[in-house]
């Protein structure tokens, strides 16, 4: 999903990173965590890390904001692997590991077109719903549809989102919700393909 789009651009930049040193942040799953979620989908409040879970060549890595308390809340549980086979090969963001907010529909790896329809199931009070589709190689969302009403114990919701542009052959769907302390405070991707 990000912030490779094919096994060559990460072998590239293994080349880089043992010639130069390029972009060291592709070996920590934390530091590739939160560049995904603050410089990827733009949620700048999501800055601190709230759990770290690495096993092998795959990482759980707990992002977060700051609640009024002072304590860390978990906006969403990053899932990485390592993208290769090397040792040193770098964590890709392959998902998210979903409870009480997730993203079902489309399909995890499903082929898609515009319109687009997204669902899933939260659980909340008084949420609000905002679906884009992103693609790496654009700074911009693709797609939005924004403000759909949600909220109760393991509520469906749904919503179509019409997105246009696509040149990356994967592209990345996130739901967020937020407004009660910040502007998002829960998220949940999936990675759906161009066809």
């Amino acid at each position: 999903m990000w912030p490779f789009t094919t096994l060559s651009e990460a072998r590239a930049w293994e080349r880089d990173f043992h010639s130069g040193g390029h972009q060291p942040w592709h070996l920590d799953p934390d530091r590739t965590a939160l560049s995904f979620t603050q410089g990827y989908l733009g949620f700048q409040g999501i800055g601190r890390i709230s759990a770290h879970t690495v096993s092998g060549r795959d990482a759980r890595i707990g992002v977060g904001l700051s609640r009024p308390d002072g304590a860390t809340g978990t906006a969403a549980v990053i899932h990485l692997v390592r993208y290769g086979t090397d040792p040193d090969a770098p964590w890709e963001v392959v998902g998210t590991n979903d409870t009480r907010f997730s993203l079902t529909t489309p399909g995890y790896g499903s082929i898609v077109r515009s319109p687009l329809l997204t669902g899933g199931r939260i659980t909340g009070v008084d949420e609000s719903i905002r679906v884009q589709v992103r693609q790496p190689s654009s700074a911009a969302p693709l797609g939005t549809a924004c403000c759909i009403p949600a909220g109760g114990n393991d509520r469906p919701w749904k919503e179509p989102v019409s997105f246009f542009g696509a040149a990356d052959p994967v592209l990345t769907v996130v739901a967020s919700t937020g407004g009660h302390i910040a502007e998002v405070e829960r998220f949940t991707v999936t990675a759906v393909r161009t066809g």
